[in-house]
């Protein structure tokens, strides 16, 4: 087969968007055998007028990218090589380095799929953020968080989705949390093997979060979105929502406009989507909680276009084939979406989805919860049952409708 653009790990999501901005059979999907098998990649991407074929590849080996190298041969035609899953950023990367095409590069997206790498790379960079250590044990949790005054974070360094991020207060038990962490797995998403078994505790800041979404074209920052979020309370940091353009003060805006230059420049991003959360420090101080080296996910990037105009996954490609940089201007309009949860139990009745999908502003309900859906706890993205996307004159008007819109959707369980 001779695809023009190659894509690291399979996204349904991204392919939909591919099926309107590419010819067909012009997209080949690289995903891990054992990930393809248990996610039926094949059959799944087949249903994609773009993708010309599927190819098995150890394209989560980050130990190892020249690996991915050697696994895949280079498409004839190929114009890019695009990071469609979390763990497909190293390889990705690998690949376009491998065969002269624009990417991130190597080196960044090293440091950028490993916590702890990123984490020490901030220092160095004078980025704010977080007290940090790598953990080997509870023992360890611990002493850190007791020198901290009994709060902390924990989290794996290689995972996505919030998945084993755990908020631990001074009651809270450091053995248990530890289990919780060290154990959290998503066996359909991660081939086994590939996890680097490491894990960071980390001082507990407070003030609201955000994410900067950044074009980068050749280490140069084309355009800056900022997206405000809202988390779950409690132990786990799950993201129940997001608004696009999150309203800041524009002198805080511009403080992470800054440090998102200062970031691309020190770890030698190239060219790409960056996608990095910050929690700011008394609502006006940006320290860096991570940075993803790929589209957003959580539909920011359907956000962004609602709000903005245009479409960032066709500015990625046009960034990836070295076209034209695009051009996008400030928001427009307003966009956000809210997360759809439930009490754990079995799901006994649904209502409210008509009204729901009648309410101002909205664009979008999905729901995957219907009677007899066991709805377990709410430890990660994972775990969420659907959403509500809507738009409005402004961020703050979008999230109004997003949020009226989701409490009128009852999932009773039992």
């Amino acid at each position: 087969m001779d695809a023009t653009h190659v894509l690291c790990g399979f996204s349904k999501g991204l392919l939909a968007d591919l099926d309107d901005l590419l010819p067909p059979a012009s997209v080949l999907v690289v995903e891990d055998e054992y990930v393809a098998a248990q996610r039926d990649v094949h059959r799944r991407s087949a249903q994609h007028p773009c993708v010309a074929g599927v190819v098995h590849a150890p394209v989560q080996d980050e130990r190892n990218p020249a690996g991915i190298v050697r696994a895949v041969s280079r498409p004839e035609h190929v114009r890019a090589v695009v990071p469609s899953t979390e763990y497909g950023v190293v390889a990705a990367a690998a690949l376009a380095g491998a065969w002269g095409l624009p990417g991130a590069g190597p080196a960044a997206a090293a440091v950028l799929r490993d916590k702890a790498a990123l984490r020490a790379h901030a220092d160095s960079a004078g980025l704010p953020q977080p007290r940090w250590r790598l953990a080997g044990s509870a023992a360890e949790v611990e002493a850190f968080r007791t020198a901290l005054g009994g709060r902390c974070v924990l989290k794996p360094v290689d995972r996505q989705a919030s998945l084993g991020v755990l908020l631990l207060d001074a009651e809270d038990d450091t053995d248990t949390a530890w289990k919780a962490t060290t154990t959290a797995e998503e066996p359909r998403m991660r081939a086994p093997g590939t996890s680097s078994g490491r894990f960071l505790v980390e001082e507990r800041l407070t003030g609201p979060e955000v994410s900067v979404e950044c074009l980068v074209h050749r280490g140069d920052l084309l355009f800056t979105n900022v997206t405000g979020k809202q988390l779950r309370p409690g132990p786990y940091p799950v993201e129940i929502g997001h608004v696009v353009p999150a309203g800041l003060p524009a002198p805080v805006t511009g403080e992470l406009t800054r440090l998102m230059r200062r970031l691309v420049g020190s770890t030698g991003f190239s060219s790409g989507v960056l996608h990095a959360e910050w929690i700011l420090v008394d609502g006006t101080r940006p320290h860096l909680v991570e940075c993803a080296g790929r589209l957003p996910g959580d539909s920011i990037d359907t956000l962004i276009d609602l709000a903005h105009g245009g479409r960032i996954v066709a500015d990625l490609i046009a960034v990836l084939r070295e076209g034209p940089p695009p051009v996008r201007g400030p928001a427009r309009a307003g966009a956000a979406i809210r997360f759809l949860t439930a009490r754990p139990g079995m799901v006994r009745a649904v209502s409210g989805l008509t009204a729901s999908r009648e309410s101002n502003g909205v664009r979008e309900v999905e729901l995957t919860a219907r009677q007899g859906t066991v709805v377990g706890e709410l430890n990660s993205s994972w775990d969420r049952l659907g959403h509500v996307l809507a738009t409005g004159a402004t961020g703050a008007e979008a999230a109004r409708n997003a949020a009226a819109a989701a409490a009128l959707v009852e999932v009773r369980t039992s």
